[in-house]
């Protein structure tokens, strides 16, 4: 399979989008503004999308080696979200400035992205991070530990939960991945419409996401042109579709009809249409944001809320000149510091990890073919 140059780029608009999500509630913006930018969590249902495509083409190369594969997913997430996740922790009590913004209302989204208050089971909350586990509670055990500390890394326990399922069922090919997956999301959804309250899951929990997750593993063989790979995906995409719609809102169709329109893209990048997406998400920007959109994704919240904290007192009450000072240092600075992360640590850890894992897999397979 040839690289997927369309969707490196998706992956850095993506990372943005949530990043201007995040940004656009401390601000004081128009409501179209506020409105067009509120869909982050369809972004990072992409995001699932794409990693279903992404780690069975990882576990091919790793040849289904286990410790291989987990050793290059390690490196790829642990190295720039342990230091991240300490900043979070450090600044878990400081004072996101709401005092000083009284354009920020009560039912204000800032008020659930920067959140203060330290969480009362904070030594459990933070083992469950560090060990990827913070999905896996309900409600009535740990409520709020999916966006405890670092709220962005919901999602990373959702990954770790795919890629230990996706590991275990590799020996039985991409197909049974994919049932097995809607077989989940199904299970999910008749546990969201019939569980009392106190025992429902979060987001972060694998079968209220694993429809996404099954779009991108059914995305791979189409992608390689397989026989037969258009119908298969066209089922899962119609099961995806309907488990969508069980929410009863018509945002929740947007991951996986975006994601069909990108595949075109990649698939058919001169059909009507398609051209200027593909100028776009071939740009060297986007593949750039694409390279940092990891980093980038981490960092965006903890930078938010130090630096709400200092411009709310800068701006002393005046909406008007926090907002000039709060967009673009709220974009800005977040690319930066991705950007420097990513050179200086993903980069490393990611060859590191790349060479570790290669050295594993070979000599695995040494020691399989003598025995």
């Amino acid at each position: 399979m040839k690289r997927l140059e369309c969707l490196d780029g998706l992956r850095g608009m993506l990372a943005v989008y949530v990043l201007l999500g995040h940004m656009a509630p401390f601000a004081l913006l128009p409501d179209f503004v506020q409105s067009l930018v509120s869909h982050g969590g369809a972004a990072v249902d992409l995001f699932f999308v794409l990693s279903g495509l992404v780690i069975v083409k990882a576990l091919d190369r790793a040849g289904g080696h286990a410790e291989a594969f987990l050793i290059a997913r390690a490196a790829r997430i642990f190295p720039v979200f342990l230091p991240v996740f300490a900043v979070s922790v450090a600044l878990q009590a400081w004072p996101c400035g709401f005092d000083a913004m009284p354009w920020v209302g009560p039912d204000n989204a800032a008020r659930s992205i920067c959140v203060t208050a330290w969480p009362p089971a904070w030594l459990s909350e933070i083992l469950a991070h560090l060990t990827m586990t913070h999905g896996l509670f309900p409600k009535a055990v740990l409520p709020d530990v999916w966006v405890s500390f670092l709220g962005a890394t919901w999602s990373l326990s959702t990954e770790w939960q795919f890629y230990v399922l996706a590991l275990a069922l590799h020996p039985f090919g991409q197909r049974r991945l994919v049932w097995v997956l809607l077989a989940m999301a199904a299970a999910g959804t008749a546990w969201r419409l019939s569980a009392p309250e106190p025992w429902q899951f979060s987001r972060a929990f694998l079968p209220n996401k694993a429809q996404f997750f099954a779009l991108g593993v059914a995305s791979v063989p189409l992608l390689r042109s397989e026989a037969g790979a258009l119908r298969r995906y066209a089922a899962v995409l119609a099961a995806t579709v309907a488990v969508c719609t069980t929410h009863g809102s018509l945002g929740r169709l947007l991951p996986p009809l975006a994601w069909t329109m990108c595949l075109a893209v990649q698939m058919r990048p001169d059909a009507f249409g398609m051209r200027w997406a593909g100028l776009v998400l071939r740009s060297r920007v986007a593949a750039y944001l694409g390279a940092i959109s990891y980093c980038v994704y981490l960092v965006n919240e903890p930078i938010h809320k130090l630096m709400s904290g200092v411009l709310s007192e800068m701006a002393v009450g005046n909406a008007l000149l926090f907002t000039l000072m709060w967009v673009p240092v709220s974009i800005l600075l977040p690319i930066g510091v991705s950007a420097w992360l990513h050179w200086h640590l993903e980069v490393p850890a990611l060859r590191w990890g790349r060479s570790v894992a290669q050295a594993v897999a070979t000599r695995g397979g040494r020691a399989a073919r003598a025995a």
